[in-house]
């Protein structure tokens, strides 16, 4: 073996602030029962799945051309469903849309963060924030949360008056402790951030679908510096899609045209998103059956006596455990897979099919029994 075959990634010159870090992801292991990376379990119906084919085939037959750069007719799709749904009008100019909600935070933060510049998140959140942050040279600081897992306000607002950070993060309902935040809450973060710096202000609703909660959309209202990030992956049952989209003033819109590659939405993609679209009702009706599944979850895991945590997303955070690893894997010995997210104490199973939830629910009695025998 030669000098060349023992090259690793420490011996690369790679940036400072990447090295010894570890790639996003959960764990992909052939089990019954995956309960664990929060996605939708009920496969898209049929009559979604020709309508799917007929879109793709319809844009194969221009494949030899770029795409719709601006994805104006996904766009203008994607606007309707928000007014509809979002409780505030949206215009085309509004919104854009992106390969996944993870390229649209990418894309606000090559804009609005980068070398030089800081972005604060509340946490435990969604840990892409802050690596999304280090991966385009931005800055992270950590902000506080209660021990219930809600935003602790004053402390927030302390925080950004501190480190005036150039974007501020907040996840409604919040991943991966379910908890939802009110509007209120997101007002006051809102002017706390403006006497700052101003900085912009990105509000994560990649779960709203799920959420007991109105959607945050109204406060878009006068306030330029905010925006609502939003996803296909969960409510729509297509996490295979990768189609992300935010809501914002259309200054923002522009903004981040400034960095996003070009055509970087396939005709393929753009076909797909329009195809589920038109049948919003159906998956939305999926949503309705998950909530209900989400609610069985949280009283059913009370009654055996753990701690959850109230959640308005399609999963639950569930403890106290002592050993965490520990409990995860003794789930999984019983063919349960669900999600170590790395709150000590916590764990979190995505709500899924009755049967899968039946399936979860006697593996954690089953522990249960075992650890109070």
């Amino acid at each position: 073996m030669n000098a060349y075959d023992k090259t690793g990634i420490d011996d690369l010159p790679i940036r400072e602030e990447l090295k010894g870090k570890s790639p996003y992801g959960a764990p992909q292991l052939d089990v019954p029962v995956q309960l664990n990376t929060n996605e939708n379990p009920y496969p898209l119906p049929e009559p979604l799945v020709a309508r799917i084919a007929e879109r793709v085939a319809e844009a194969a037959r221009s494949l030899n051309r770029y795409p719709d750069r601006d994805a104006v007719e996904l766009r203008t799709e994607l606007a309707r469903y928000l007014t509809r749904t979002g409780g505030h009008p949206v215009a085309v100019g509004n919104v854009w849309a992106a390969n996944g909600s993870n390229e649209v935070l990418q894309q606000l933060l090559q804009t609005f963060g980068g070398p030089g510049r800081t972005a604060i998140g509340f946490e435990p959140s969604y840990s892409m924030h802050s690596l999304i942050a280090r991966g385009t040279g931005t800055g992270w600081i950590s902000g506080p949360r209660n021990e219930d897992f809600t935003i602790d306000v004053g402390a927030a607002e302390a925080a950004i008056a501190e480190h005036r950070p150039d974007v501020v993060f907040v996840t409604s309902p919040n991943n991966p402790t379910g908890t939802a935040v009110e509007a209120a809450v997101v007002e006051r973060l809102y002017e706390a951030a403006q006497a700052a710096k101003p900085s912009l202000v990105v509000v994560d609703e990649a779960y709203v679908e799920f959420s007991h909660r109105a959607s945050l959309l109204p406060l878009l209202e006068g306030r330029p510096h905010l925006v609502v990030s939003r996803t296909m992956s969960k409510a729509f049952g297509a996490a295979g899609l990768r189609l992300g989209y935010l809501a914002a003033h259309p200054a923002v819109v522009d903004a981040v045209q400034l960095v996003r590659l070009p055509y970087h939405l396939s005709a393929v993609t753009q076909a797909t998103a329009l195809a589920a679209l038109e049948h919003t009702d159906t998956l939305l009706g999926y949503v309705e059956q998950l909530k209900a599944e989400r609610d069985r979850l949280v009283a059913e895991l009370r009654a055996a006596g753990y701690e959850v945590t109230e959640s308005d997303a399609n999963f639950v955070q569930f403890g106290r455990f002592p050993d965490t690893q520990e409990a995860w894997r003794k789930i999984l010995d019983r063919g349960v897979l669900v999600r170590d997210n790395g709150v000590p104490g916590w764990l979190r199973v995505t709500a899924g099919t009755p049967e899968e939830n039946d399936a979860f629910l006697d593996a954690v009695r089953e522990l249960k029994k075992e650890q109070n025998a």
